[in-house]
């Protein structure tokens, strides 16, 4: 098994919340959430805690990585279970599972078999075998208990996930981010600095660490001056999603969901301008030239690339942002009917000024107003230098 995570902070409740649903009989559980918001780590902790490893003498913490169809989920299971590769391992492994002891399994990164849509079905069968293997009275089964955990917003179907559902996992609260970032970067650092790069990690946990190991070498300062000049490439120096930022969202923005949905990558894009975010009736009369809208932000949510905050807008984290400014900015054509929108809210807001009510309801959108021209405005620059050697 792997270790217990042993800086764990900002987690206690999903934890609590998550011991609670494997102690019922039977449990099955899904930890979903966007890339580097410490899924795993969440379901290392819980494997490691007192009354699991109490009520679980057996538990298995599988990585489905490496799994791209059924038949490879099927064998790499069946290699944790000791079991021979065959023609029929799938049966040797509900067979083994259901004679067995009661275990705990874990499926890491379900997400990677999952999200293929032509062996969805495939997959989501095996699973919904595994989560049927309970007690049978009279042949005294005991039950299979399984904790899922894989990257976006939506659950495999063909299983009854255990009620309530663990919510999606979201960024950590700044008490906890800061914590994590001082175990890792020690005390010696200038609050604001740290503040600074707190801002820059949304605190998102593998933000928060990845940061907090470059401030351990080279101070805050030039940290904060080494990320304005190499953005999330700061972030990237590992080799895998859990030590490379990039990484990280590159697996999402390549996911065969992503695939199917071309347009969504150009929502993302415009999306990525945005770091207050865009309300449903902005999104919808801004008239941005992207079809099907509805789907493509449904991908977006998904595919945890974005997500709906507490007052229903539409968002996505500081550190995809960044990396999509830097990898796929938005064209002029995209970014240009977002403009005239929000600038037309903003004569709006100044006819409009001495109705108070009415510009508490704009100034949302106002806030992106800058954001939004900053980036035309650059945008335009360039073009004029590329077409004609230089600007009028």
């Amino acid at each position: 098994l792997p270790a217990s995570p042993k800086i764990f902070h900002g987690r206690e409740s999903e934890l609590e919340d998550l011991v609670k649903i494997l102690c019922v009989d039977p449990a099955r559980v899904a930890i979903l959430g966007p890339g580097g918001m410490g899924k795993t780590t969440l379901a290392m902790a819980a494997l490691h805690h007192p009354k699991v490893a109490n009520k679980y003498q057996t538990r298995y913490f599988i990585s489905c990585e490496s799994a791209q169809t059924r038949d490879s989920l099927v064998a790499i299971i069946g290699s944790h279970l000791g079991l021979d590769t065959s023609s029929t391992l799938e049966r040797a492994v509900i067979a083994l599972l259901s004679a067995g002891q009661s275990c705990l399994m874990i499926l890491d990164n379900f997400e990677t078999p999952w999200e293929t849509v032509e062996g969805r079905a495939k997959v989501e069968k095996f699973l919904a075998l595994l989560a049927d293997i309970r007690h049978v009275a009279l042949l005294e089964c005991p039950p299979l208990y399984l904790d899922v955990t894989m990257r976006g917003a939506e659950r495999p179907g063909k299983v009854q996930w255990t009620h309530p559902f663990l919510c999606p996992l979201m960024p950590l609260d700044r008490a906890a981010a800061r914590q994590t970032f001082i175990e890792i970067a020690d005390e010696i650092h200038d609050d604001s600095e740290v503040d600074q790069l707190l801002e820059i990690a949304d605190n998102i946990p593998l933000a928060v660490q990845l940061l907090a190991g470059v401030a351990a070498s080279f101070g805050c300062q030039d940290t904060m001056e080494r990320w304005n000049l190499e953005k999330t490439a700061l972030l990237s120096a590992g080799y895998d999603k859990r030590s490379n930022l990039d990484i990280s969202i590159t697996l999402s923005l390549s996911s065969p969901r992503m695939i199917s949905s071309p347009h969504a990558a150009e929502l993302l894009s415009l999306m990525a301008l945005l770091s207050d975010g865009i309300s449903d009736l902005d999104l919808i009369q801004s008239n941005i030239p992207i079809q099907d809208i509805p789907d493509c932000k449904t991908t977006l949510v998904r595919t945890s690339l974005a997500y709906i905050d507490h007052a229903g807008r539409f968002k996505v984290l500081a550190p995809i942002r960044e990396y999509i400014q830097t990898t796929w900015p938005p064209s002029l054509q995209l970014v240009r009917p977002l403009q005239k929108y929000l600038i037309d809210l903003l004569k709006l807001c100044n006819t409009w000024q001495h109705a108070s009510s009415i510009v508490v309801d704009l100034v949302p959108a106002l806030s992106q107003i800058w954001e939004i021209c900053t980036i035309s405005c650059y945008r335009d620059w360039m073009q004029i230098i590329l077409t004609s050697g230089s600007p009028s």
